[in-house]
């Protein structure tokens, strides 16, 4: 990740519109699942540590997180959450078997072997045991802000399901997420990409919204997640699959 980003991220990532809502998202599916609070849960790129501090607080006990980011783990630890580690998603050093859960929110484009990410992801999993993987979606999106965050790729449903599946995991699930910004992100895309230049910086999206936009797109996209744990979206800027290891 682009060092100036990853600064920015680790500002931002607990108010921002955009990760207050996938977070929202991501809690509701987990919440979804059932578990009981002592199921060992593993966030594969848990940066700063928010996702971990709502689940802590909602009474999950066995957590925890890694990041290839040092920077990230750091304000993690700032920030008094336990079991953090420095670690390479694609080469995980926990024994097989070791959790109920494995959650990775935009992590999976940017590895660049993700078969070997995904095999690495399912070993640890016990028999049972959930994946959910979110990911940014369609090519045709592909940006700026894609290449500030050293994306490999952006993913269909067809193709993140299959990537999964190839892991050896059953998918229960497969949806496409943040719909209601997929059209303007798609013309917005568009026309950057007719009026760039070549020698014109990547810049990333992330947009300083004033505190009362912030709050609108955050409640609206909160809004639109709890229509999106019961139906699957045909569109979105992000997509997301959920699967077992039988």
């Amino acid at each position: 990740m682009n060092i100036e980003y990853e600064i920015k991220y680790h500002q931002i990532e607990e108010n921002y519109w955009w990760f207050q809502a996938r977070r929202d998202m991501v809690f509701r599916l987990v919440q979804d699942l059932q578990l009981p609070r002592n199921a060992a849960i593993l966030e594969i790129g848990c940066s700063g540590g928010p996702l971990l501090q709502r689940l802590r607080s909602s009474g999950y006990t066995d957590l925890t997180g890694i990041d290839v980011s040092e920077a990230g783990i750091a304000v993690a630890q700032q920030r008094g959450i336990p079991n953090v580690w420095c670690m390479d998603g694609t080469h995980l050093t926990f024994p097989d078997a070791s959790f109920d859960l494995v959650v990775a929110s935009d992590v999976l484009e940017h590895i660049e072997d993700e078969g070997q990410a995904l095999r690495e992801w399912a070993r640890v999993l016990r028999p049972g045991g959930r994946l959910l993987v979110f990911v940014p979606a369609f090519q045709f999106l592909w940006g700026k802000h894609d290449e500030v965050n050293q994306h490999f790729r952006r993913y269909t449903a067809a193709q993140l399901t299959a990537r999964v599946r190839a892991s050896g995991l059953q998918i229960n699930r497969s949806s496409y997420w943040n719909v209601s910004l997929f059209f303007p992100a798609t013309i917005v895309r568009i026309l950057k990409r007719l009026t760039s230049t070549s020698n014109r910086p990547a810049k990333d999206d992330l947009f300083a919204a004033p505190p009362l936009v912030n709050t609108l797109l955050t409640a609206f996209l909160k809004a639109e997640n709890r229509v999106l744990q019961a139906i699957d979206a045909p569109v979105g800027v992000s997509v997301f699959t959920l699967a077992t290891k039988a």
